[in-house]
């Protein structure tokens, strides 16, 4: 829990390492690449690049390898995303010379799909992380999501899981996340649905595929969180588990609940305080899940979902339209606005279980290739130190602060939530060790910070991740931002946070 005070005089901040208030979800974390522009070829799957030290035997990019494993991110969601509602998962096993090439409706290309399952499930072992699907809800069938889950888990002597097995994959994956769907109530969807008819169709869908492998968790399609959407979507799936009418013991259906949302704005301000929506989608959407268990008379003993916010990230599509490659040129403050939407996911940790940054290469990414190397944008340095070091427990810690008191995108969050210029989230890692996330979104002016709850006699591992304004970036050859490093001790117990930056402090309990 982080409180804030707004204060006109000296800020500060005073951390409460033996309050634990929730477990941190490692899943938060977590990855999603695409079939949209270069994020798939010649982002991580690149056998044609003439550099061939870059590639290995798999045609998988080595350099994103490498920068990407230290990370250790849980999960990758594939194959969208959009992509999903015209993909159909049997185009893309098999030999490559047999697969087919299908046009691509939700990005407006052609696709090999010389990149499929087999190939994906390959490339997360590479990186140590587990895979996540999501099913075509557009275009595809019951029967089409059955089998594709039967040839990723399948263990018995049934057609598709020997496919698999012929296809050189004797052991079954174990993909345990299933989407079922993405964004069905958008406009831009293939079979875009109502709220009514895809409810119905994610719960017939449920029965099923539980039946065929009770093993996994099914992911229900929200909206941002906070719309009747999500309200009626979960109302119609949360549905008590126990026996059936036929006296048999049913499983709950649904296990997470999946919301989106990006922000992005040309006023830094607006682009540093957008995140804060998606702090408010959270509370909301918590509450809609609070509210279906009630009026469904859920036992209290059954499983309550959690959140997936399984597509997020700092996107303008007016600078980096989807369907030319969605490839973003991110700045020291989309670099803020990102430490802001991390900071949100550890203070929710209690709601939300996983969240996927979209995307993982090229695409909306921190991570950019080209035919001789990578680029590590803004936005990866705060993307790795919170996947290093912001894990454990969510701890309390007060915040005292000037406020930011402009406009904000959207303009309701003036209205619903606190704009401090410091903006703080804290953790309480397995080993003991204190880690607190302090974004100083000021323009102009560095916070000289009095800080409470270090250990005395300790000594602060500081990461400062900043640059000379907030429009530069890292895409013009020189790396204008990155992570430095520093040790504080604590002298007069008070930090200056310089303007314009993102500061990990971390001491031992």
């Amino acid at each position: 829990m982080t409180s804030y005070t707004p204060t006109s005089s000296s800020p500060s901040i005073t951390v409460f390492p033996s309050q634990k208030v929730s477990k941190i979800n490692r899943n938060i974390y977590s990855g999603f690449v695409e079939h949209m522009g270069r994020c798939i070829y010649t982002g991580l799957f690149d056998p044609t690049n003439p550099n061939k030290d870059l590639i290995d035997s798999n045609g998988f990019r080595t350099d994103v390898l490498e920068a990407l494993k230290p990370l250790e991110i849980p999960i990758f969601r594939y194959p969208g995303g959009n992509f999903c509602a015209t993909y159909h998962w049997q185009d893309g096993i098999g030999p490559l010379e047999s697969r087919p090439t299908r046009p691509e409706l939700a990005w407006e290309t052609v696709e090999t799909n010389h990149f499929g399952t087999d190939e994906f499930m390959k490339w997360c072992k590479a990186v140590n992380a587990e895979p996540f699907l999501c099913l075509n809800f557009g275009t595809g069938t019951l029967d089409e999501a059955m089998a594709w889950v039967d040839y990723c888990n399948g263990t018995r002597d049934t057609y598709y899981a020997n496919l698999r097995r012929k296809n050189g994959h004797e052991e079954p994956y174990k993909v345990k996340y299933w989407a079922l769907g993405n964004e069905m109530w958008g406009p831009w969807q293939i079979e875009q649905m109502t709220q009514e008819a895809y409810a119905e169709r994610a719960l017939q869908w449920s029965k099923a595929l539980k039946l065929l492998d009770p093993s996994i968790q099914l992911i229900l399609c929200g909206k941002e969180g906070a719309s009747t959407w999500d309200y009626h979507t979960l109302k119609h799936n949360l549905q008590p588990a126990g026996l059936s009418d036929l006296g048999e013991e049913r499983l709950p259906l649904v296990d997470l609940h999946s919301i989106h949302l990006y922000t992005a704005s040309e006023d830094h301000y607006e682009n540093v305080t957008a995140p804060l929506a998606a702090e408010r989608h959270i509370e909301v959407c918590s509450s809609l899940i609070d509210l279906a268990f009630i009026e469904n008379k859920i036992p209290p003993e059954q499983k309550r979902p959690g959140i997936a916010f399984d597509e997020w990230n700092v996107w303008d599509p007016k600078r980096a339209p989807g369907s030319k490659g969605g490839e973003e040129n991110y700045t020291l403050s989309d670099a803020l606005g990102v430490a802001v939407w991390l900071n949100v996911f550890v203070r929710k940790s209690k709601d939300v279980e996983m969240a996927c940054i979209a995307q993982s290469v090229n695409v909306l990414s921190p991570l950019m290739t080209n035919q001789k190397g990578i680029t590590k944008q803004t936005t990866w340095w705060p993307y790795e130190l919170f996947c290093k070091y912001m894990k454990g427990h969510t701890i309390a810690v007060h915040v005292a602060s000037a406020a930011y008191e402009g406009p904000t995108k959207p303009a309701w969050v003036r209205a619903v939530k606190e704009t401090p210029f410091l903006d703080v989230s804290a953790t309480l890692d397995d080993e003991g060790w204190v880690n607190v996330v302090v974004v100083n979104l000021h323009l102009e002016s560095d916070m000289e910070t009095s800080i409470g709850g270090v250990k005395e006699g300790s000594t602060v591992k500081v990461y400062t991740v900043t640059g000379s304004n907030a429009k530069v970036s890292n895409m013009g050859g020189k790396e204008e931002v990155k992570i430095e490093e520093s040790d504080w001790d604590g002298k007069n117990g008070k930090f200056v946070f310089p303007k314009l930056s993102m500061t990990l402090l971390r001491w031992q309990n």
